[in-house]
């Protein structure tokens, strides 16, 4: 999933960029990396969370007027220091520097005609095929016609920040996968995933890039370009809403507490069960166990509370780590929990191991009933599109009906959203990829061809 921003300033940015990289933070802990111009481009990049990676001594050694970052989330390559971003390589026309987010499905295609041209590979991600088609077709003068070029070779989803010598560009794949969003501060341009990294530098969400589009940030002015394709199903991932996207981010036109709510009030309706109190699983459910409590009228408590040292589970590279994490991240409070029927509300189901921890200490704290009830359908089929599902047989939901992962998670009772609920909490806005819940994916992740 990852997180990027670009800066595009007449000042010093590598500050903005450090400070939007950290409220992006929850969208990859792996590793970070900063590139700036100032004439030429330098990058400083390592293993850890921003604050670790970046202390004052590193930052001003990166000046510059235009800056890219990136914060990782590992699914295309493996948790090593050369896999962090920005990538920088040097071509014809000059260094060029990219962060990407999101998975390409036919990169394994491309690297194998690329290293038949005698190209050397320095990672295991697919993020560096992006970087040497554009080295490839890029001269130094045209940008936009090299990555109209690159894009007519990749398929998948794809959200990037670039930076050449001379400009910043905002590319986002023709259907949308990955959200992407455009900021001003006079007469400065930023681009970034999400609202919070705009919103931390004093800077006003002007748009979308839209699907297919490419913008052209270069002498203080901005331009936009379009990829032409014959077709292409926007397709914006409707994971960024249920579990990914911080609270606070509008993606194409839905804001992602909003929509939580309302999946929680849809799943009150849908699945009523009589309980004493509604408890969030922090902080994935709060906003669905906010809607729940309030359709249902059964009582909001907190009845886990979160060590807010731990970053999120789900993203550890490792399920030992994601199990660890849970414990270290989530105790109940006895107070609120002995002696009650709880609901527990939660975003999603993916593995069942979370749940399953979460459901045996609230008994051992002396719950007399939990019913969990989840905000989004079941995730059934694996994610190629840049979430870390890549295996069918590690989703719970994939082999297993509802009724048995009720058993195997030890729950009183188990109940999912409906798709047609899910959907209907965009209000006909979006059109999104859900074919993690129903095996529809608008691209065919089996492609072996360019």
């Amino acid at each position: 999933m990852c997180g990027i921003v670009g800066v595009y300033s007449d000042e010093n940015v590598a500050k903005d960029v450090y400070y939007s990289l950290f409220s992006l933070q929850h969208r990859g802990q792996e590793s970070c990396g900063i590139a700036t111009l100032n004439g030429r481009i330098n990058h400083h990049k390592g293993m850890g969370l921003v604050t670790d990676v970046f202390k004052e001594e590193q930052l001003k050694t990166l000046s510059g007027n235009i800056g890219i970052g990136h914060v990782r989330y590992s699914t295309a390559g493996g948790s090593h220091p050369s896999n962090s971003q920005p990538l920088v390589g040097m071509c014809r026309g000059g260094k060029i520097a990219i962060a990407h987010n999101g998975n390409l499905v036919n990169s394994d295609v491309l690297k194998e005609r690329l290293e038949d041209d005698g190209l050397i590979f320095q990672t295991s991600i697919d993020s560096e095929v992006i970087l040497y088609l554009l080295a490839r077709y890029y001269k130094g003068d045209d940008i936009v016609d090299a990555v109209k070029r690159t894009m007519s070779l990749i398929k998948g989803a794809y959200s990037l920040a670039i930076m050449t010598e001379k400009e910043l560009v905002a590319v986002r794949d023709p259907n949308g996968f990955r959200p992407l969003r455009i900021g001003k501060r006079g007469n400065d341009y930023i681009v970034a995933s999400e609202d919070s990294a705009i919103d931390v530098i004093g800077a006003e969400i002007v748009r979308d890039v839209e699907p297919g589009e490419i913008v052209l940030i270069k002498d203080g002015k901005m331009e936009s370009f379009f990829y032409e394709t014959d077709y292409a199903r926007r397709s914006c991932c409707i994971f960024e809403h249920v579990y990914f996207a911080r609270n606070d981010a509008t993606i194409d036109g839905i804001n992602a507490y909003k929509f939580r709510v309302e999946t929680g009030e849809l799943l009150a309706r849908e699945s009523f069960v009589d309980a004493d109190v509604v408890v969030p699983v922090p902080d994935s459910g709060w906003a669905g166990a906010i809607g729940y409590s309030k359709e249902s009228g059964i009582p909001f408590m907190e009845g886990l509370v979160k060590n807010r040292y731990v970053g999120r589970t789900f993203i550890k590279p490792t399920q030992k780590e994601r199990e660890v994490g849970v414990k270290l991240k989530l105790n109940p409070l006895k107070e609120v929990i002995k002696g009650k029927r709880v609901i527990l509300v939660d975003d999603s189901i993916v593995r069942g191991t979370t749940s399953k921890q979460l459901i045996e200490s609230i008994r051992k704290a002396g719950a007399k009933e939990v019913h969990l009830r989840i905000t989004s359908p079941p995730v059934k089929y694996s994610c190629y599109f840049g979430i870390d599902t890549p295996r069918r047989s590690k989703l719970i939901a994939s082999s297993n009906p509802v009724d048995k992962i009720c058993e195997i998670i030890g729950a009183d009772s188990l109940r999912f959203i409906s798709i047609d609920g899910m959907r209907s909490a965009t209000h006909g806005k979006l059109s999104f990829c859900s074919a993690c819940f129903d095996g529809d994916y608008p691209i065919d992740p089996m492609v072996e061809s360019i």
